[in-house]
């Protein structure tokens, strides 16, 4: 089994200056923050990376300033995915895949595809991807569950290596868990089920609130991974009210929130997403108070 995604891969935010262009100065502190906080990899250009509205060109951007600022050397998975198979497969032409050790490709959205769509998508991307494949179920985005049936055909396949499951679904992943190969990764795709999903056979998260508070979320994940099941229980609970805030407004506005609340970052995104209200912000910061987070907020 490869080990380089076990535990906890944040799935960095795209910080915005004032103007919208890009704060690679952000970036760099945030980078820096996730490795110096324990997290095991770097998902970019993910949903939380804001991909719908960043550029082909931007995506190239950040892309090579994360190889140039990964001092930890932690293993890179790169978004890459879309509703149109021909132009996912061709867009790979022009990523310079040096330094980066998976994609994460979304099921295909809007469309509605499927299963045997989604199969035989999934078939040509992997074959055409010069680094492993792991797969993205979302259905609240996408429209459309891939099935744990379909996740195991796929998991056949010797460039797909996994799947991050946001489906929340916990039988499906049940599912999953009992009906894969042995060495196909079972990534949970919600920071809250987790524990859940690794105490099922699952072996860690892709998450959004390690963004801000990488050493608390790992450590309870470790915890999970070995087995003390009672201490991230625990852990676990004191995130279970943050992290509604985090998506009330829309992923990443409540996680940006917290990043400026730490002096680490702008709370700004792109339209149409709109940067975290005054009254979710109050919120949030109550939350961060009462639930014994605020120690990590500078």
């Amino acid at each position: 089994m490869d080990t380089r995604f076990h535990g906890v891969g944040v799935a960095i935010v795209t910080p915005f200056n004032a103007d919208h262009s890009i704060d690679f100065d952000g970036f760099g502190r945030l980078i820096q923050h996730v490795s110096d906080g324990g997290v095991n990899y770097i998902v970019l250009q993910g949903t939380t990376g804001e991909s719908p509205t960043v550029t082909k060109a931007e995506k190239k951007q950040l892309l090579s300033f994360l190889k140039e600022h990964n001092t930890r050397k932690l293993p890179v998975v790169f978004g890459v995915g879309g509703n149109v198979t021909s132009e996912v497969v061709a867009g790979m032409k022009d990523i310079d895949f040096d330094g980066v050790d998976a994609i994460l490709s979304v099921c295909p959205y809007y469309n509605k595809p499927g299963q045997r769509g989604v199969i035989e998508h999934f078939t040509q991307v992997a074959d055409a991807s010069p680094v492993p494949v792991i797969l993205y179920n979302i259905p609240p985005r996408t429209g459309i569950n891939m099935s744990a049936e379909t996740v195991c055909k796929l998991a056949e396949h010797e460039n797909i290596i996994g799947v991050k499951e946001a489906s929340c679904i916990i039988e499906q992943c049940m599912e999953i868990a009992r009906d894969k190969p042995e060495d196909f990764l079972l990534i949970s795709g919600d920071d809250v089920q987790a524990v859940p999903i690794i105490s099922i056979g699952g072996v860690g998260v892709m998450s959004v609130i390690a963004n801000a508070l990488p050493a608390k979320f790992s450590a309870l994940v470790n915890a999970a991974l070995e087995g003390d099941f009672a201490f991230a229980r625990k852990e676990l609970g004191h995130f279970l009210r943050i992290d509604p805030l985090l998506y009330e407004e829309g992923n990443p506005v409540g996680v940006k929130k917290i990043l400026e609340i730490m002096g680490l970052i702008n709370s700004d995104v792109r339209l149409p997403l709109m940067k975290a209200s005054d009254s979710l912000g109050e919120r949030i910061k109550v939350v961060l108070k009462q639930d014994n987070l605020v120690e990590l907020v500078a």
